[in-house]
């Protein structure tokens, strides 16, 4: 979506959307790199109910709005998006389940820490930056 097209009522909802995301984030504690590094040991099975919540509420909403609302509430139709697998796909998953293991920081969480006052935090969001950056520099030359 292009900034153009961010009336204020969209914006309001960006805003409160997050504010929530990154809220229950917080509250959840995937905010904490050593919380989620002890979920991946299989020292701590908390994040599971998390994520397994958080699916559950998706499936939900993906099933359900669409039979009670005949047009979503700030877009004009509800649609699909179908995703292509390919290798481009498949080492962009690996090289990030790789950085999640290593330092226990996903993207959101890690802006979401930052509000918690763990500074440290940007060191990860600088790795994150300049992975994103070397594989844009990297689909130019293609």
């Amino acid at each position: 979506m292009s900034a153009q097209g961010m009336n204020l009522p969209r914006f309001l909802t960006v805003l409160v959307a997050g504010a929530l995301f990154g809220f229950g984030l917080a509250v959840s504690t995937m905010v904490r790199p050593e919380v989620v590094l002890s979920f991946l040991r299989f020292q701590d099975y908390g994040l599971m109910l998390v994520m397994g919540g958080a699916m559950g509420v998706t499936l939900l909403a993906y099933q359900l709005a669409p039979r009670m609302l005949s047009r979503p509430l700030l877009g004009e139709r509800f649609h699909h998006h179908a995703s292509m697998w390919n290798r481009d796909t498949l080492v962009g998953a690996a090289l990030f389940g790789i950085g999640w293991g290593l330092c226990g920081v996903c993207p959101g969480p890690a802006i979401a820490g930052l509000g918690t006052g763990n500074w440290m935090l940007l060191w990860a969001l600088a790795g994150i930056a300049l992975g994103a950056l070397a594989q844009g520099l990297r689909a130019r030359i293609q």
